[in-house]
C-alpha cells in the first residue's frame, strides 16, 4: 500500500530533514520517495545541503513538494499523521493509492541492461532514464533490530 504526504508548501531542507527523520522511526515504512522541484547545484543555496537521515548523509537535490511512501497497513497511516502534525504545522493531506512501481519495467531494462539483476528490489520504481542512479537515489537500510 502506498501513500503520499502532500504539504500545503514547499519543504526547506531543514523541514525536510526532521520530517524523514520522524517518519523513519516508524516501523510500517518499507521505503520513501522525495518528490519536487530540482534544485540548481550553484553554491549558496540554503535548500541544496547535506541532509542527515538515520545517521547518514545525502545530498538533497529537490525542495520537497511531495512525500511518497510504501507501508505495512492502514495503521501506519495513523503513526504516519501524527508525525506530520508536528512536523508540518502549516498543514498537509495524506492520500492513499499507488504511487511506487513495484516491479522491473522496459525503462528499467533500457536503463540498466545485463546489470538488471544487480539492482535490489528497493530500487525498482525509482528509475530516471535521463540521470545516473547514483545521482538520484539512495538506499538507507533499516537496522535490525535484537
Amino acid at each position: 500500500m502506498d501513500i503520499e504526504i502532500f504539504p500545503h508548501r514547499l519543504l526547506s531542507a531543514d523541514t525536510t530533514e526532521r520530517l524523514l527523520n520522524g517518519l523513519d522511526k516508524i516501523d510500517g515504512v518499507k521505503r520513501m520517495v522525495l518528490q519536487g522541484q530540482r534544485l540548481p547545484p550553484e553554491p549558496g543555496n540554503p535548500d541544496r545541503r547535506v541532509i542527515t537521515v538515520k545517521g547518514e548523509e545525502i545530498d538533497l537535490q529537490v525542495k520537497t513538494g511531495r512525500v511518497l511512501m510504501e507501508i505495512d497497513t492502514e495503521e501506519t497511516i495513523d503513526e504516519v499523521r501524527e508525525v506530520c502534525e508536528e512536523h508540518l504545522p502549516f498543514g498537509y493531506n495524506i492520500h492513499v493509492g499507488m504511487f511506487i512501481r513495484k516491479q522491473r519495467t522496459v525503462t528499467d531494462h533500457i536503463k540498466y541492461g545485463e546489470k538488471m539483476d544487480e539492482v535490489p528490489d528497493e530500487m525498482i520504481g525509482l528509475t530516471d532514464q535521463n540521470a545516473k542512479l547514483s545521482e538520484r537515489a539512495k538506499v538507507l537500510k533499516r537496522k535490525e533490530q535484537k
